[in-house]
């Protein structure tokens, strides 16, 4: 609300917004989430259990992901440096002959997640079965 003040000559209204209904919403929300925060529970996620798998593969290609995200693909002790072009033709390459054969992506822990998933994606595109990532055990 406005309010007139008379001063000397002139008279001059004062227009300010009034804070105190603002604050006690804010106030009252302030509490409705102090009180509801605790009630709401975590979903709980079923993560899937690891276990060994039924027949060992006759054949891993492992894909190396270099610090500088370089790709190598190592076959039977055979490494070559190759291209993200170029490593779903090699892969199939490597894996044609063999029908038992993984493939293991290695990566430095340095890069960037997303290295990681255009290797992925790029083997996925090109049907390329039983593609895996391979970790450390936690000592």
């Amino acid at each position: 609300m406005a309010s007139v003040i008379s001063r000397g000559r002139g008279r001059r209204t004062i227009s300010e917004i009034n804070m105190v209904p603002f604050i006690d919403v804010m106030l009252v929300l302030l509490i409705i989430f102090m009180v509801t925060a605790p009630l709401i529970t975590p979903s709980v996620i079923d993560l899937p259990s690891v276990g060994k798998a039924a027949r060992q593969p006759d054949q891993v290609i492992q894909i190396i992901i270099g610090k500088d995200e370089t790709l190598q693909m190592k076959v039977q002790e055979k490494s070559s440096p190759l291209g993200l072009k170029d490593l779903a033709s090699a892969v199939k390459q490597a894996q044609s002959g063999v029908t038992n054969s993984a493939v293991v992506i290695s990566a430095d822990k340095s890069i960037k997640y997303e290295s990681v998933v255009k290797v992925m994606d790029t083997l996925q595109r090109a049907g390329v079965q039983r593609v895996g990532l391979s970790v450390q055990l936690a000592s």
